[in-house]
């Protein structure tokens, strides 16, 4: 995904900010900083990991390498909109998958990433806590469960439907 030249320069700037006062030979604060990069920005973009690596003299490959080891942290900025697919095991063994795929196939994208018009970002997560009613998404911390692919097609028109309706109102009363 692109990344606007004012994107990468606030997620450059907000990223020297966090480094301010830190030691570059202490390694150790590397992590902290990349969660404090990801809180304020909700991802890690890659300007952030060069400005990381040059901070802390690594190459940016290595700050690359902690990014993708650890699954806490985005690569790519949340959508507006995000949807969680549960994968703890009563989901999982209800057909969590297929649920996956169905919203992978809807939104055109992947576990992991953002529609091109930063809409949707989609996600898995371990456990929602919500066992009895598996399979179950999760979209903007509205909990749904017992999805079907259908229902996967129901909720993504109820939401575009919603979001169309907002913008007639806002139309209406400006």
């Amino acid at each position: 995904m692109k990344l606007t030249e004012e994107e990468k320069k606030a997620a450059a700037e907000a990223t020297q900010t966090i480094l301010q006062g830190l030691d570059q030979g202490d390694k150790g604060h590397i992590i902290p900083v990349l969660q404090q990069v990801q809180g304020k920005l909700g991802y890690v973009p890659q300007i952030a990991m060069e400005e990381v690596a040059a901070h802390f003299g690594v190459p940016p490959v290595d700050i690359y390498g902690i990014i993708t080891f650890y699954n806490q942290f985005r690569l790519t900025p949340p959508g507006k909109n995000q949807v969680k697919i549960c994968m703890g095991t009563a989901c999982h063994m209800r057909g969590a998958h297929i649920i996956q795929e169905s919203w992978e196939r809807r939104l055109n994208i992947k576990v992991g990433e953002t529609t091109e018009d930063r809409e949707y970002s989609l996600e898995r997560v371990a456990c929602v806590g919500c066992c009895t009613m598996a399979p179950v998404v999760v979209i903007n911390e509205e909990v749904h469960g017992k999805i079907t692919p259908t229902r996967v097609d129901g909720l993504l028109f109820s939401h575009q439907l919603d979001k169309r309706k907002m913008k007639e109102g806002d139309a209406n009363n400006g």
